[in-house]
């Protein structure tokens, strides 16, 4: 499934957002248009998306939403399960960590790094704060692969390089500033900014 677009595996983790949702309400079957009808985009690109990773629904029923959630974490995640650590413990940091509590029985934060004595040994939402000097150490003896950055901007390449140093494979960069990794190492950067205004952009003209 490596050839599935980045945007496609995006798309599919929103389907199951939202697919875990209507089961916890009791739904058990779905259509394309419902599940367009959540995301905010068209049934052909649902149906598309999902013909590309051999599920088919039927037409009287549409999808089953618990075969689907479970197809759909086949292959999102790994089967021996991902540990993450995010580096940086400020306000956003710890809001990161408290949300994705328990959000993912394969995908598990289990670390945190920052440099702030003030934070280091203490647990924030139950996940322990190390020095930032001890990433190389803990990142090995706990088998971490994904980290999440959300420290200064002018920390941003000095830790990125300490990550991939210590073998982090996957990076979500929450910071403003662009990293550069090698073709190893996926990186996913996101800028608020830049989806405020985004989003700034299509309101401005239609403003009473």
């Amino acid at each position: 499934m490596k050839h599935i677009p980045h945007k496609t595996i995006e798309r599919l983790s929103q389907y199951r957002r939202a697919l875990l949702l209507c089961l916890s309400k009791g739904k058990d079957h779905i259509f394309s248009h419902e599940i367009a009808k959540i995301q905010h985009i068209t049934p052909v690109q649902v149906r598309r998306d999902l013909m590309l990773i051999g599920y088919t629904g039927t037409l009287r029923k549409g999808y089953k939403i618990q075969e689907l959630i479970e197809l759909i974490g086949e292959i999102i995640d790994s089967k021996e399960g991902q540990k993450v650590a995010i580096v940086g413990i400020g306000n956003l940091g710890r809001a990161i960590i408290k949300y994705f509590k328990n959000k993912r029985p394969k995908l598990a934060i289990v670390a945190a790094f920052d440099s702030d004595p003030k934070k280091i040994g203490k647990k924030f939402s139950g996940v322990t704060c190390y020095n930032i000097s001890d990433m190389p150490k803990e990142i090995k003896n706990q088998n971490i692969t994904i980290a999440i950055m959300t420290v200064p901007d002018d920390r941003t390449i000095e830790i990125a390089d300490l990550l991939v140093k210590s073998g982090i494979k996957g990076i979500l960069n929450f910071t403003p500033r662009p990293i550069n990794v090698p073709d190893n190492v996926f990186l996913e950067e996101y800028d608020m900014t830049t989806s405020i205004e985004k989003v700034a952009f299509y309101v401005k003209d239609v403003q009473a």
